[in-house]
């Protein structure tokens, strides 16, 4: 794309990069109809793409996902071994944390930039930061290098997921969404269970700078791909004029808030002055967010958003449900080698078994989502087994065998699948076709937001019943010690389930809006 492109989209122009011609842009003109701009969110048709073009650009983003994914998990087995050859052993969980903050915070950003700039120059500038941050990690001479170079990678990595669920709404009818939507779930679930995997053959066989160095390659191709591929993306560009302001509150309340929650409990106590000023910061920052949203001219999240019934409990279930789904698998293993007494490995196995039935109940969902009227009643049913699970945990945990957790694992995860796929499908539905990137954005934002809140609240819960006399217990003292943690994870149990609760009441809430276009061939397109 030329260097004038966003002046010739401005000017209601779009580019045909197949052909080197301009022709009006549809959404350009469809906005000059006051009629049309007045009128509720209608979903706009299918690109009219063959099979081929669709199976490249699919490929590509999903690619860039599985990065985006990878990166999550994969550095935590290495730590020791980065912590000792950097001689620095005290701050490693730095190398996480500042991962995860950029992710988070960059996440609504990058979304707002989609929506302004397009998808394929944003997804390209998010792919070149995530491949620049891995090698400055890769060569950091220094631990506090590296965790510059992480909160750079995590800025690229911010970028990927939501524009390649954007993109994937630009690409396919609502119709069409689902089984590509269920696809990327197992692929961002499978990164998940295979980044610790792969994290720790590479640092026992190799060398640690190898899971940063694996990235270059692999974001080499996906930057090639998506290249290609989203030249003939359809676009839906309007003018937008980008909140800095509001942008950089929101950042700011986000970064202090989930530093707040990572350090809190672990490293400072709750009480300490530190933990009180960042509390404290991230409320003021808030509020002055909100204000910005009600006074800006076009507010960094377009209030429509946020105050639509469906969007905004849609938003709500999915920040306390995919929240639980992390806050579980944070602790879960936790609970396996503290309670059950089991070796760190089958702990991992059960990990395996939960986000395993969490899979296979995304997959299967979106299969029934596209077939049936009432869509809805999917993840409701998915909502009251997992529930129904939890409580069976919760009466007594310590009297469970190994085997007995593992299949209820496997059947909570089965119930929470189906809230990935259908909170991103019920939430691109809903919006108009220009504020597809703002709004997967700022889901994608939520989740995580609710996973971090959601973990805290586990940890306080845990470390809480097991706090030692004037001393600050972390989970890794718990880990090696023999405090009793049965009751504490009575109460955890009964915490996920209401969270879950709430995302079930939530559900109901929304209104089960008619999943329009088409049904092409799409099971091709997905392969």
């Amino acid at each position: 794309m030329t260097s004038d492109a966003p002046l010739r989209h401005a000017a209601g122009i779009a580019t045909d990069s197949t052909r080197g011609s301009t022709r009006p842009a549809r959404a350009q003109l469809s906005r000059l109809e006051p009629a049309e701009v007045s009128e509720p969110a209608q979903p706009g048709p299918a690109a009219p793409l063959d099979h081929a073009t669709v199976r490249a650009i699919v490929a590509g983003i999903m690619l860039a996902m599985f990065l985006s994914a990878l990166e999550q998990t994969i550095v935590a087995p290495a730590l020791p071994a980065i912590g000792k050859s950097l001689g620095n052993v005290d701050d490693l969980s730095w190398v996480i944390t500042a991962y995860l903050l950029a992710l988070t915070a960059t996440t609504p950003l990058f979304g707002k930039l989609s929506d302004i700039y397009g998808r394929r120059a944003v997804l390209l500038l998010a792919i070149g930061i995530f491949i620049l941050g891995s090698i400055a990690c890769a060569l950091a001479p220094s631990l506090w290098v590296l965790v510059f170079s992480r909160g750079l990678q995590g800025i690229g990595g911010g970028g990927l997921l939501p524009i390649a669920q954007t993109i994937i709404a630009d690409l396919l009818s609502p119709r069409e969404r689902p089984v590509v939507q269920g696809r990327t779930s197992i692929m961002f679930m499978s990164a998940s269970i295979l980044g610790p995997v792969l994290g720790g053959l590479i640092t026992d066989h190799l060398h640690w700078s190898l899971i940063f160095w694996i990235n270059v390659p692999l974001g080499g191709v996906a930057l090639v791909m998506t290249e290609r591929a989203l030249r003939h993306l359809p676009r839906n560009d309007r003018p937008h004029r980008l909140d800095v302001i509001g942008a950089a509150l929101m950042v700011g309340a986000a970064v202090t808030l989930m530093m707040a929650l990572s350090l809190g409990g672990t490293h400072y106590s709750w009480t300490s002055w530190r933990m009180v000023g960042l509390l404290a910061a991230s409320a003021v920052l808030w509020a002055l967010f909100a204000l910005r949203l009600l006074t800006a001219r076009e507010p960094f999240i377009p209030l429509a958003i946020l105050h639509g019934r469906v969007t905004s409990t849609m938003t709500i279930a999915a920040f306390f449900s995919i929240g639980t789904v992390i806050g579980v698998t944070i602790y879960m293993p936790l609970y396996c080698q503290t309670v059950l007494g089991v070796s760190a490995s089958l702990s991992g196995l059960a990990l395996i078994a939960y986000m395993g039935g969490a899979t296979l109940g995304s997959l299967v969902s979106t299969r029934f989502i596209v077939r049936i009227r009432h869509y809805m009643r999917v993840p409701l049913g998915g909502l009251v087994v997992a529930v129904a699970m939890l409580g069976v945990l919760a009466v007594d945990p310590a009297k469970h065998t190994f085997a007995e957790v593992v299949g209820v694992l496997f059947v909570i995860g089965c119930g929470l699948g189906p809230m990935y796929p259908v909170s991103t499908i019920v939430m691109q539905n809903t919006v108009k076709p220009h504020q597809l990137g703002t709004a997967t954005g700022t889901l994608n934002f939520f989740r995580t937001l609710g996973g971090a809140i959601v973990v805290a609240v586990f940890g306080a819960i845990v470390l809480g019943g097991a706090a030692a006399q004037g001393s600050v217990m972390t989970i890794d003292k718990l880990a090696s010690g023999q405090a009793d943690l049965g009751p504490a994870f009575h109460w955890v149990f009964i915490a996920a389930a209401i969270c879950l609760g709430i995302s079930f009441f939530c559900l109901l809430a929304v209104e089960e809006r008619p999943l329009h276009g088409p049904m092409r061939a799409v099971e091709t397109a997905a392969d």
